[in-house]
């Protein structure tokens, strides 16, 4: 096992339609307005940006963000990450009752040198503030959909 791979899977129920929950999901420039890890993302061109994270432990990580797939119909947006963080990243949604069940797939090598340096020991910890940060966009986009 690589121990500067991972594979994270979150799903998200969130009170909205899925159309509305993708036209949230679709705009990453707003991410930081509903999700507080994620600090800044500075566009490129229509299709890439840089993003900027951090999450409780005292590190940035920043990476280059390029969509790979843009599919409201089938309500899938996936990018292919570059930087900090290597890998890609895929949004899939669903209606589920009255509102939508989002899942959230994520497979990264980590290339930060202070991160691959604590890989053993700090597997667990990176793995916890993983999670932290997802559940906090989980709550983020809950109330931001509340107000579009």
């Amino acid at each position: 096992m690589d121990r500067n791979h991972y594979r994270f899977l979150a799903r998200w129920w969130l009170p909205a339609p899925p159309a509305a929950v993708y036209r949230a999901l679709e705009r990453a420039e707003d991410y930081p307005r509903w999700w507080r890890q994620v600090r800044e993302v500075t566009p490129i061109d229509d299709t890439a940006g840089v993003v900027r994270i951090r999450s409780l432990l005292p590190y940035d990580m920043t990476f280059t963000a390029r969509e790979v797939r843009r599919d409201p119909h089938a309500g899938v947006l996936e990018i292919r990450m570059s930087g900090d963080l290597d890998g890609w990243a895929r949004w899939t949604l669903t209606p589920d009752g009255t509102g939508t069940l989002a899942r959230y797939e994520q497979v990264v090598d980590v290339n930060k040198p202070l991160l691959r340096r604590f890989a053993v020991p700090g597997r667990p910890v990176f793995r916890a503030n993983h999670r932290l940060m997802m559940r906090a966009g989980r709550r983020g986009l809950t109330a931001y959909l509340r107000t579009v």
